[in-house]
């Protein structure tokens, strides 16, 4: 996810001597790159394990950022006490889509608030899909649009923000398609927790091959493996 932090970065600049939220800052990507270009930085997540991982690295760097546990929807941090809000496919995943919005709105002063947020349709959505579809998952209502500049504006509006959306394009690659199918499935959260539960079913090597088969057929590079993946910045101001 590096790529995507960087744009972030890149649209919440200048930062130097500026003080920045990262969150949902996960094992501190945005936080750290934030933290390199002279930002006082606050990373917030409400996991404690990645928060470990990204002080670490904080420290392995020599970065001065500080790691709190929170949740978008209530930031442990004063009213307008920071100048940018970054978030990098973190506050789109959060349950109270109007409790988050407000928390962002207050916790900035004047500065962006800028964000990540997932372009609906292609490969990698389908084996999520795939996944859920397998657990027998009802299908709940749509997300927050948080890639649409209306649905955000709308959101967003009534605290004196408009914005802006910029496309982006990320690349998911491996040595083969089967190679980053069995990375995913042992790392990635959602799909580890899957398989333990299809494997007990005996379900587990049908959905792979179905998972499988989909990114075969969405292959980008006959030599190995690589996927892009279609995903939104949005930048809201003042």
């Amino acid at each position: 996810m590096l790529p995507a932090a960087q744009a972030v970065v890149a649209r919440a600049e200048p930062l130097a001597g500026r003080v920045v939220v990262d969150v949902g800052c996960g094992t501190g990507n945005a936080a750290l790159l934030a933290a390199s270009r002279g930002a006082r930085v606050i990373g917030v997540d409400p996991a404690v394990r990645l928060l470990e991982v990204a002080r670490a690295e904080a420290e392995a760097r020599r970065l001065d950022v500080t790691f709190v546990p929170g949740d978008a929807a209530a930031l442990p941090l004063e009213d307008a006490s920071v100048d940018a809000v970054l978030s990098v496919f973190a506050v789109i995943f959060a349950p109270d889509v109007t409790a988050a919005a407000a928390e962002l709105s207050r916790v900035a002063r004047d500065g962006p608030i800028v964000l990540t947020a997932w372009i609906p349709g292609g490969p990698i959505s389908e084996v999520i899909r795939l996944g859920r579809e397998a657990l027998g998952a009802r299908p709940g209502p749509p997300p927050f649009p948080w890639h649409e500049r209306e649905a955000l504006e709308g959101l967003l509006h009534p605290y004196g923000f408009g914005v802006e959306i910029e496309e982006h394009r990320l690349a998911f690659t491996g040595r083969s398609p089967s190679a980053y199918l069995d990375a995913e499935i042992e790392s990635h959260p959602l799909l580890a927790a899957e398989r333990e539960i299809l494997e007990r079913r005996g379900l587990a090597g049908d959905v792979r091959m179905r998972m499988l088969s989909v990114l075969e057929a969405a292959n980008e590079d006959p030599t190995g493996f690589r996927v892009t993946r279609r995903y939104a910045v949005a930048t809201a101001k003042r």
